[in-house]
């Protein structure tokens, strides 16, 4: 029953009115009855006074009770609820206007008459009542006589029977009971209107307990908008909560998907990797075989040729280790870029001389076109180095034979642009978006011959990425390739 979130709050709110209405009802019958009990008393402060100037009721300390017979009978007449008592001095009833068998007491405590009677009471005071052996009601009192020697007290009680209990005074006061339904009415009327505020911001909780629970059993659901709806209303906590969910919900699926990819590369990576390696060791461990079997029967220049062989594919081997090294070391987070100014000319006449030998095996002609006085490049010089080697090599490895090679530097703006182009046979334009991705090959079966990893491109891109830069490429099947990345020039002191 109170398994929702409004329910305990609506029982809660419910039984916080019932017991608030309560107390105001409590409070205001007391207050009433107060205000009717200083009411009264005020109005008929005096009227002891009067009854006993108007009338001796004792003289020589005996009882006048012709006098008080006529008392009691006009009082009756006039206002039934007052019950008149005549008291000693010491506050003993010897005389009353209620019947026998009503009064219980004998004698009344004096105390609250003298305050009365002097002026020091704050009203309204209560006294002792005599039809009830622990009850107080209001009154009023006067010295008999009024002056001179005290024979004894009129004592008049204002209140009698009818207004003992509540029901009475409910039935006898039709403002009362307004009051009543009027505070009744109030309650109910706010507690409804609770009730429906309550619903409405627990509403918009509820959506949210849905949308989670549906985002934890995997369900599709449409996203939820808790952003205020009016201009320059200012967002609360249940917005934020909201938005704070969709914006981690949105967090949590983009690193799943991350999460799936990255996966998905892995199995790849183990594939292309288990496929890459097993083709050179199954090679190198079949001339090793060759080597051992054959060795009687096998001379000197096929030895040297099969030991050749099997140092290539050795060679092959280790290459590959070391740039999943180097490009497992590149995702790390231990990496750090170590910038310094260096001279970026001189950097490519390096590079491109290491490959002279390389690329006059396949008579590719390896030119560079470097603009005089260029700035020093404020970069990782280990890295671009890496970055030139890998390109040009890629170059040269898909460049056939009798084509060349272009290496073009010049300044831009703030930058040093870099452009290596070939004059090979080309990418085709759906395989762009691919070429810098681990182990992909245009070709496979014609890079598993020349020892191409994949990995070249990749380690490319990702050395650029560490420094905030990226690598263009533009090509064409059969005019070649032109790769293209810009590096920061150190400004002059």
């Amino acid at each position: 029953m109170f398994r929702s979130l409004y329910s305990k709050l609506a029982a809660v709110l419910s039984g916080l009115f019932c017991l608030v209405g309560l107390a105001i009802i409590v409070v205001t019958m007391f207050t009433t009855d107060m205000y009717q009990k200083e009411v009264n008393q005020r109005l008929n402060n005096k009227l002891a006074d009067h009854i006993v100037a108007e009338r001796l009721l004792m003289q020589d300390n005996r009882v006048n009770q012709e006098a008080l017979q006529d008392i009691f009978h006009m009082l009756m007449v006039i206002n039934p609820s007052i019950e008149v008592y005549l008291l000693d001095t010491e506050g003993a009833i010897l005389a009353f206007s209620a019947a026998p068998d009503k009064v219980k007491r004998k004698r009344v405590e004096l105390e609250p008459v003298r305050r009365l009677l002097e002026g020091q009471a704050t009203i309204p005071v209560l006294g002792d009542d005599p039809r009830s052996p622990d009850g107080q009601k209001v009154f009023t009192a006067a010295r008999i006589p009024g002056q001179g020697k005290l024979q004894g007290y009129l004592y008049v009680i204002l209140g009698g029977e009818t207004y003992d209990s509540v029901v009475q005074k409910l039935k006898a006061s039709y403002i009362l009971r307004l009051s009543i339904w009027i505070i009744f009415a109030s309650l109910l009327f706010a507690l409804v209107a609770g009730l429906v505020l309550f619903a409405s911001l627990t509403g918009r909780l509820k959506r949210l307990a849905n949308a989670m629970d549906a985002f934890r059993t995997g369900a599709q659901q449409p996203p939820i908008d808790f952003c205020p709806r009016k201009s320059g209303h200012k967002a609360d906590e249940i917005d934020r909560l909201g938005s704070t969910f969709t914006q981690m919900a949105a967090r949590i699926e983009d690193q799943v998907e991350q999460l799936q990819k990255a996966d998905a590369t892995r199995r790849e990576l183990i594939a292309n990797v288990s496929h890459d390696l097993r083709t050179p060791l199954a090679n190198l461990q079949g001339y090793i075989e060759t080597l051992l079997l054959k060795e009687d029967s096998l001379g000197p220049e096929d030895r040297r040729s099969y030991l050749k062989t099997a140092i290539k594919h050795c060679e092959r081997l280790s290459k590959l280790v070391s740039e999943l090294l180097e490009l497992a070391k590149l995702d790390s987070d231990d990496i750090r870029v170590e910038r310094e100014p260096f001279n970026i000319s001189e950097l490519a006449h390096d590079v491109a001389q290491k490959f002279q030998l390389k690329a006059d095996e396949k008579q590719i002609a390896i030119s560079t076109k470097i603009e005089k006085n260029l700035p020093a490049v404020n970069a990782d010089i280990g890295m671009i180095e890496r970055v030139l080697e890998n390109l040009i090599e890629n170059a040269i490895q898909n460049t056939p034979q009798g084509g060349s090679i272009s290496l073009v530097i010049t300044p831009k703006a703030e930058d040093i642009a870099i452009q290596i182009s070939d004059t090979g046979r080309g990418i085709p334009a759906e395989e762009l978006a691919h070429i810098f991705n681990r182990f992909y090959q245009l070709d496979k079966h014609r890079k598993s011959e020349q020892g191409h990893s994949g990995l070249g491109l990749a380690i490319t891109k990702k050395l650029l990425e560490l420094h905030g830069r990226s690598i263009d490429v533009v090509s064409a099947l059969g005019s070649g390739t032109t790769f293209s990345f810009q590096l920061p020039a150190k400004s002059p002191v």
